[in-house]
């Protein structure tokens, strides 16, 4: 047996206590979604000899519940600005762009979408369902059976180059 086959053996004797572990440190319905991901970081580990595996899983586990609350929370500051950027615009007739403004926005329109149209199409499907269609990343997650943390991963890399667009339409 390999060092790799001996740490998933053990990781599989502490599953139960890992999945409880993670139920009652606020993971609720994401547990198992946590429990395969700690399994496929267990998979991937190049580590030598493990003095406590039982403490080494647990510290995994601390870690990626940490983690998750950071992507969690940036995911709820990102709707909370995105909510008050749309919100603040209004609805105000005097507030409508005469032709040289359209004219511009076209052009900015145009340059996102041919930025955009370079990204993955999955990245993109999850875009348009949360942003367009106003679906949770925990629905999509469900209806396309992968895990919150590949929804919020695919939504970061259009984040990323939506700011990239934005820093050039700025310098523009």
């Amino acid at each position: 047996m390999t060092a790799a086959q001996g740490l998933q053996q053990l990781f599989a004797e502490h599953r139960d206590s890992l999945l409880r572990y993670l139920r009652a440190h606020g993971a609720g319905e994401g547990a198992d979604d946590c429990i395969q991901e700690l399994w496929l970081r267990i998979a991937e580990a190049r580590v030598g000899p493990i003095a406590n595996p039982r403490s080494y899983f647990f510290r995994m586990a601390t870690n990626l519940m940490i983690d998750r609350r950071r992507a969690e929370s940036m995911a709820r500051r990102r709707e909370r600005e995105w909510t008050e950027l749309v919100s603040s615009e209004g609805d105000d007739p005097r507030a409508q762009p005469d032709a040289e403004r359209q004219t511009l926005s076209r052009q900015q329109l145009d340059i996102v979408e041919a930025a955009m149209r370079g990204l993955p199409s999955r990245a993109l499907g999850i875009f348009r369902r949360h942003r367009l269609d106003g679906r949770s990343q925990r629905e999509i997650a469900r209806e396309m059976g992968l895990s919150p943390s590949t929804i919020e991963s695919d939504l970061r890399v259009v984040y990323r180059q939506l700011l990239i667009i934005k820093e050039r339409l700025d310098e523009e």
